[in-house]
């Protein structure tokens, strides 16, 4: 028996209909054989009777025997090849844990390479021979393991997924087609998979094209840092520099000062000892002169009396003291003289602080042009739209919302919402002006108050007063009279400085500023004033000096 079964091939002890090793083979009367529980099932759903390799038809349902013979030899092949698959299972890799065992492993389950999903079951190396080499297996479709075979059969209808509904964007069986999924639009499962599939390669560019601009976003930030620490290690610096320098030459004036106090104190001392020297001699000498007088005095010679009484009688020089003081040095001015010269000073550091604030902030220069649509129709505006003065005669413009009417301003055509902004303007020769910048949603019409809380930060000169409307209006004492002025704009910070270009100086800050809407640069030249106020309000280009 041994040797003859080594004569057979492992196509005779195969059921046609489960395509496995024979299970109870029964011979039906056409001479075929199949597994009792395959024929058994394929009658039970076919009527009438029917071979499934010849067709031949019964009228009678065959009584069905299992052949001893062929069921022997059928258990001998099935230990043969079991006895080969456990020769070779050292060769292949037994399964670990989260990997897919091989299902028709009996003994130590090797890990699967594939996973049938008509059988559904998965094999490894050795049980996956026959998928790749008999013709009914080959036409199975294989994929990588899958351990969960049962989620591809459709739980309604217990037929392999192979559709897929796009009107529901679900995986359906043939016979979901014919039911529930009749009007869809349904495709094959490969051209679903190739349709999802170029969504997700089409979600994964999106996905990578936001990495890439977060990361570039990110870039930009660390950069931002850097140079935030440049600066700020620059402004440390020259904040240390500057505060030295300040604290040297406040310890110089203030030594100075104690000196010079010092140097009167001991001038005084020095005066004061010369005149009590000389008192001292003057006494020691009258003392002298005392004891002589007092011992004539007492003398009884008559002769001597008269002979030493002329010598005595011509006393020594003496000073007058009567007006003669010591008087104690003033020190008055002497303390306010030298904070003076350190006031003095202090505003020459100052001076060279804002020279360098005024040189850092001109970097962000702002091509400033002048908006027709919001001039005020007494506004006269040149070309290129770089200047403005007001009229005498009201022109005859469309009342659009953007214009200004009655007063008399306009803005610029130029807007921002972040980031800091700088543009000079001159204001030579005018006697009034207005200077600043102004939110989008400012009030253009009817009486235009100009306060933060109205969505103005500007400064104007008027009645020969200059004034930052900020609230109350605030006087501003300036030492000269800006024939330039420089507007900056810093929107995160909530700042709003104005600059004396040729002065080097700043004229006002508003601080601590809430920015929500665009900002305008905003201008007004201020009426004509019969001729008194025609120069031009002119945007001059910044010139960036070393």
């Amino acid at each position: 028996m041994s040797a003859a079964s080594c004569l057979l091939t492992e196509d005779q002890f195969l059921c046609s209909i489960c395509l496995d090793v024979f299970t109870d083979p029964v011979a039906i009367p056409c001479g075929h054989n199949f597994c009792k529980a395959c024929i058994s099932e394929h009658w039970d759903r076919n009527v009438p009777s029917q071979c499934p390799n010849c067709k031949e038809v019964f009228n009678i349902k065959p009584e069905l025997r299992v052949n001893t013979f062929i069921s022997e030899m059928a258990a001998q092949f099935r230990q043969s090849a079991q006895q080969k698959a456990c020769s070779s299972s050292s060769e292949q890799q037994v399964v670990k844990p989260g990997e897919v065992p091989c299902d028709a492993c009996t003994g130590t389950r090797l890990k699967a390479l594939k996973s049938c999903l008509v059988c559904l079951e998965s094999y490894c190396e050795t049980h996956l021979e026959s998928h790749l080499t008999r013709a009914g297996l080959k036409k199975h479709q294989l994929i990588d393991p899958e351990e969960n075979l049962e989620g591809r059969m459709c739980v309604k209808h217990d037929k392999l997924l192979e559709l897929f509904c796009k009107t529901d964007q679900v995986c359906v069986c043939m016979l979901c087609t014919l039911l529930d999924h009749k009007t869809h639009d349904v495709v094959p499962l490969k051209e679903g998979y190739e349709g999802k599939k170029a969504e997700l390669g089409k979600t994964e560019a999106e996905i990578q094209q936001m990495i890439q601009k977060r990361q570039l976003k990110i870039q930009e930030m660390n950069l931002s840092v850097e140079l935030s620490k440049e600066g700020a290690d620059r402004e440390i610096a020259d904040g240390v520099q500057v505060f030295t320098a300040l604290k040297e030459s406040v310890e110089r004036s203030q030594a100075e000062l104690i000196d010079t106090i010092k140097e009167k104190q001991r001038e005084t001392e020095e005066q004061a000892e010369g005149f009590i020297k000389e008192l001292e001699q003057e006494i020691s000498e009258l003392k002298k002169r005392s004891s002589e007088v007092e011992k004539l005095s007492r003398s009884e010679d008559q002769l001597h009396l008269l002979q030493s009484f002329t010598s005595l009688n011509a006393a020594p020089p003496t000073k007058n003291w009567t007006e003669v003081r010591v008087r104690p040095p003033s020190y008055e001015g002497t303390v306010v003289r030298a904070v003076t010269q350190l006031e003095e000073t202090l505003s020459e550091q100052m001076k060279k602080l804002l020279e360098v604030e005024l040189k850092r902030v001109q970097q962000y220069e702002l091509e400033v042009t002048l908006d027709p649509d919001t001039a005020h129709p007494n506004l006269i505006l040149s070309d290129d739209g770089k200047q403005v003065n007001c009229g005498d005669v009201k022109k005859n413009l469309p009342d659009n919302p953007e214009r200004f009417d009655p007063c008399a301003r306009v803005l610029a055509k130029q807007s921002f919402s972040s980031g800091r902004y700088y543009y000079e303007v001159q204001v030579k020769g005018k006697t009034e002006w207005i200077l600043g910048v102004a939110r989008e949603s400012i009030n253009r019409k009817g009486s235009v108050t100009a306060t933060p809380q109205d969505g103005c930060w500007i400064i104007w000169l008027i009645e020969n007063e200059y004034e930052a409307l900020s609230g109350p209006p605030v006087r501003l004492s300036l030492k000269s009279q800006p024939e330039k002025v420089g507007v900056f704009v810093d929107y995160e910070e909530g700042l709003v400085s104005f600059y004396d270009v040729d002065a080097a100086a700043l004229i006002y800050s508003f601080t601590g500023c809430c920015f929500t809407e665009k900002l305008y640069p905003h201008f007004g030249p201020g009426l004509n004033d019969y001729g008194k106020n025609s120069a031009l309000l002119i945007i001059s280009p910044v010139n960036h000096t070393e």
